[in-house]
């Protein structure tokens, strides 16, 4: 038997434990594989390249931001994550810089944004999801539960297990959190945005707090009365096709990506059914062949021994496919489910102002009417169709990377998702086919 303490894992099923540099390094690897070093602007480079086309202006900037999440760490309940960013840009101080943030400052940073008027035409990209790591703690209780009745070997078993599950759950938060940083230095408004600055360049920490409960309550209240204008402004008939379309679009997109997100998340829990299925026959297989071997019946033991080892080996296998497809199925229909409502958001704030326009017209016409006001009405007026004008050029232009960014990621993703179906399929058939050749050895030899 072992104790307890001698078991060491990443924080929070030990406090004060982060990963290793080689351990990080394959869970940042996919990511930063595709984080270009040069800093040149994306317009020479294509030059340079040959692939000067009219697509890139719509993603050109002249001072790129390259960042990126190159460690992290748990402590107690919060997970640090190291942000290093290399730009040219003016506005920053230094051209690479390294910061240690929290998940409540991403959130700071996203409310922030969403906050700020003067972006009301744009897409704001989702939060990151605040880390969950409660059902690695759970196991973890489970297993101190249980440790008087293991042996040494099953103890060890588990606890390799739950360090495998603790570093999935951690490759996907730091993907997570990493995809929004990305997106916010890819957008020519957001990168210069002076909150996203700070977020990037303070060193110290930035003492940011959560909502107390009156914002929340605040924030509530603000997304009930959304949802009532929304239902009021439905039946507004828009005056301009593009919107027309995309709105009802998005509506029919967005129902049709939630059901997938939630069928998609059904598969990976089934899938860890199958592996959680593969772990108890095979514990089961062992305790047997255990008792068979005591019995006298040696063979029959080792026999049963060996099939122990292949649904071992069929556990991994299944628990590997299933992460696989939460990563780069159910992450990436997770993501763009959040960023189709934020992009039904940018819908209901541009039909809020084209309301207001009409709004404004209609009063400027009473005014005249009664010959009262006219100057007050038609500032107004004017102001009002500022504001639509302007979001409703912003907004043709967001969507419409939203579209193909979209496209993008769903090809990358599923692609390399199909890549990893058929290596993980292989690998399950070599496991079979290994065990069949063993074990038809073995009845060999005990038949002659």
């Amino acid at each position: 038997m072992i104790s307890s303490t001698d078991v060491k894992l990443p924080h929070p099923l030990n406090e004060g434990e982060g990963l290793t540099n080689g351990e990080f390094s394959e869970i940042i690897v996919a990511s930063n594989a595709a984080t270009p070093n040069d800093l040149t602007p994306l317009r020479d480079r294509e030059k340079a390249n040959g692939n000067d086309n009219e697509e890139g202006k719509t993603v050109e900037t002249q001072h790129p931001i390259i960042v990126n999440i190159s460690d992290a760490l748990s402590e107690r309940e919060k997970v640090k994550y190291t942000v290093q960013t290399k730009t040219n840009a003016p506005e920053f101080a230094r051209a690479e810089m390294s910061v240690v943030r929290e998940h409540d400052e991403f959130i700071w940073l996203h409310n922030c944004l969403e906050d700020n008027e003067e972006y009301a035409g744009f897409i704001i990209p989702p939060a990151p999801p605040r880390p969950d790591f409660d059902a690695s703690r759970e196991k973890l209780q489970k297993l101190g539960e249980g440790e008087a009745t293991m042996t040494k070997e099953e103890f060890v078993k588990m606890k390799q297990e739950l360090e495998q599950e603790y570093l999935a759950t951690f490759k996907k938060t730091v993907a997570l959190h990493e995809k929004f940083l990305i997106r916010l230095a890819a957008h020519p408004v957001f990168q210069k945005d002076q909150n996203f600055r700070v977020f990037l360049e303070y060193e110290n920490d930035l003492s940011v707090r959560s909502r107390n409960k009156k914002e929340i309550v605040g924030s509530i209240f603000k997304r009930f009365t959304q949802t009532a204008d929304e239902v009021f402004l439905s039946g507004q008939k828009d005056v301009d096709d593009f919107f027309e379309h995309e709105k009802n679009y998005l509506v029919e997109y967005h129902t049709h990506i939630k059901e997938a997100t939630a069928r998609a998340d059904k598969v990976c829990r089934s899938r860890q059914t199958v592996a959680d299925t593969y772990a108890r026959i095979s514990h089961g297989l062992e305790k047997f062949g255990q008792l068979e071997a005591a019995s006298g019946e040696k063979e029959f033991g080792q026999f049963l021994g060996k099939v122990t080892t292949s649904f071992e080996k069929l556990k991994k296998a299944e628990a590997r496919v299933g992460t696989d497809e939460e990563l780069k199925e159910v992450d990436t229909l997770r993501y763009f489910l959040g960023e189709t409502q934020a992009a039904k958001n940018l819908l209901y704030r541009r039909t809020r102002c084209l309301a207001n326009y009409e709004t404004a017209n209609k009063n400027l016409e009473r005014c005249r009417a009664r010959n009262r006001d006219i100057p007050k009405a038609e500032n107004e007026q004017a102001e009002a169709c500022k504001k639509f004008e302007m979001i409703s050029k912003l907004a043709k232009t967001e969507l419409t990377e939203l579209k193909k960014e979209r496209i993008a990621s769903f090809k990358k993703n599923l692609s390399e998702l199909a890549d990893l179906e058929v290596k993980q399929s292989k690998a399950k058939i070599v496991i079979l086919q290994s065990a069949i050749a063993t074990l038809n050895e073995m009845i060999g030899a005990q038949n002659n």
